[in-house]
């Protein structure tokens, strides 16, 4: 499999698993039951924001085999649709690039100008992981680091990007290891992190025993409530590492901790699909999924 069918692959993970946990919000006895009852959502399932700009860095790494900051800020601000659930800071950075201002400026002045430490830079960004897997991870880093600085210039922001991009990259490596990812997976994730929060949320992932309940995760490594790097990443790389009966059942699980559930569930399914292939990814959770105006060609809005 090369490179671009490897990140389409992953880009089949992500986009269902941000369409599938997009479902899930609502009343919380109600969506538990749901969850309990393993009810699959009505059709379509739309994707948010996670998918509409992880087609973005696909259409930057087709087009030109690496992240191109300028160019990858124009084509996020191009297919930018308000009702895909942006983040507001997100929002108003595309809008000022469509504006014609330059991204650097509107980012570093985010958040009273320390930059963002969201969790968006890492929600789109297993496909690159998925396209460089073959390359040293310091390739990998790298270019997560491009990826995240158009959007988001915390140092914490752009761990979480490097954190997911690392992990899909080892998902791939690994797929022919028996077992699950396991804890020397989620070490490997975690040394490949800059120092800070993120890395030490990370680490936190290997105190949390396999077998422990969604519930019991959830309180120690946070489930996005925050919408930072440092409380969504963890908990996906410990339900990834751990992921003993497939992808379906891992959405299943990463729905369950609520919080940020359709970022959670992109994060987790961009990088288990690189894991468990095509096959193992439901056709009937992708036919579900709302169609990606993806084919041969990625096709530009």
């Amino acid at each position: 499999m090369d490179a671009l069918e490897r990140t389409w692959l992953s880009l089949d993970g992500l986009s269902v698993g941000d369409a599938f946990g997009e479902r899930f919000f609502g009343s919380t006895h109600e969506v538990l039951q749901r969850i309990s009852r393993r009810e699959l959502p009505e059709t379509p399932w739309t994707y948010t924001d996670d998918t509409e700009m992880a087609l973005s860095i696909v259409e930057i790494l087709k087009e030109h085999g690496r992240i191109e900051q300028n160019l990858l800020a124009a084509c996020f601000a191009r297919r930018m649709q308000f009702n895909r659930g942006y983040a507001q800071g997100t929002y108003a950075v595309l809008c000022g690039v469509k504006d014609g201002l330059d991204w650097r400026s509107l980012t570093q002045a985010s958040f009273r100008g320390m930059g963002s430490f969201g969790n968006g830079a890492a929600m789109r960004v297993a496909p690159l992981g998925a396209f460089f897997a073959d390359q040293p991870l310091t390739i990998v880093c790298d270019q997560a680091r491009l990826s995240a600085e158009v959007t988001h210039s915390h140092p914490e922001g752009i761990a979480g990007a490097i954190a997911v991009a690392v992990a899909a990259a080892l998902a791939w490596q690994r797929r022919d290891a028996g077992g699950t990812l396991g804890r020397t997976w989620i070490t490997a994730v975690r040394d490949a992190i800059p120092h800070g929060y993120t890395r030490d949320a990370v680490g936190e992932a290997l105190d949390v025993a396999p077998n422990a309940t969604i519930i019991d995760a959830v309180k120690l490594l946070g489930n996005g409530s925050g919408v930072t790097a440092p409380d969504t990443v963890p908990l996906c790389v410990w339900v990834a590492a751990h992921a003993s009966q497939g992808f379906e059942e891992a959405l299943w699980q990463t729905v369950g901790a609520l919080g940020d559930r359709d970022t959670t569930c992109a994060i987790v399914g961009g990088i288990l699909a690189l894991r468990v292939g095509h096959n193992g990814v439901p056709q009937h959770w992708i036919k579900s999924r709302e169609k990606l105006p993806i084919g041969p060609d990625i096709v530009a809005p």
